[in-house]
């Protein structure tokens, strides 16, 4: 049984490098890793050139696809370009624990098709480590994008991978169609991931907006209405 893993990226040259490296080092086995798919929606800085320059020295395949952007569209087509049994989705800046292969696998041999790990920011800030210990709980209110996803290929095809139209809350979609399907596991291991955005915009009105995202979801808003919000209030 083997992974192909999927990182969809826009401008990650500073640190796509690290992660790729991360994911071989830390993978309890070479063999688990049939390739590594990084899916570019646009970039403008040196990302091409960083990841092309990596994969020459490295024995796992590392394959660069581009596609237009947003997330869901670049996961999809990553999994279209997969070859493996297992898809294992991953932001560009959240690092999985040691030995991920090996629990993703198990958890596959148990029956257990579709599933994500517990997070944690590389932040002390107490929310940011509160936000990290709410993800030990199975359910659906606590899991997002940054604690990566693993499902098997035939079960991603089943329910028509990610929803395009959703430009965010993309991961959430797809997880809230796992649950209604008693499809998801959480492995409790520690995914590490960037509070970069935190920092960048400030805790409090970060995270006052995501609530606001997940709020207007649940009273019915559409995948527009949330795409004009987070534009609007977060990436403007």
């Amino acid at each position: 049984m083997k992974i192909s893993i999927i990182i969809p990226i826009l401008n990650e040259a500073a640190t796509i490098s690290k992660l790729l490296s991360h994911l071989i080092h830390a993978a309890s086995s070479k063999d688990t890793i049939k390739e590594i798919i990084v899916v570019d929606g646009g970039s403008t800085d040196e990302s091409k050139e960083v990841i092309q320059g990596f994969a020459k020295e490295q024995e796992t395949t590392i394959k660069l696809v581009f596609s237009e952007k947003g997330r869901a569209k670049q996961m999809n087509k990553g999994s279209a370009e997969a070859s493996a049994d297992i898809l294992y989705f991953l932001h560009a800046d959240s690092f999985p624990p040691k030995n991920y292969d090996q629990h993703i696998i198990q958890e596959i041999n148990k029956g257990n098709e579709a599933g994500c790990f517990r997070m944690k920011f590389d932040s002390n800030h107490w929310w940011l480590r509160f936000l990290g210990w709410l993800t030990q709980f199975e359910s659906k209110r606590c899991r997002g994008g940054d604690q990566s996803q693993f499902i098997t290929t035939s079960l991603f095809e089943e329910i028509n991978g990610y929803d395009e139209s959703y430009v965010v809350y993309e991961d959430n979609d797809l997880v809230d169609r796992l649950f209604a399907i008693d499809k998801f596991v959480i492995i409790p291991e520690y995914v590490i991931t960037s509070a970069r955005r935190y920092r960048e915009i400030g805790v409090w009105r970060l995270q006052y907006h995501f609530l606001n995202i997940h709020m207007r979801r649940w009273l019915g808003a559409s995948s527009e209405d949330l795409y004009r919000y987070y534009k609007e209030k977060v990436v403007s």
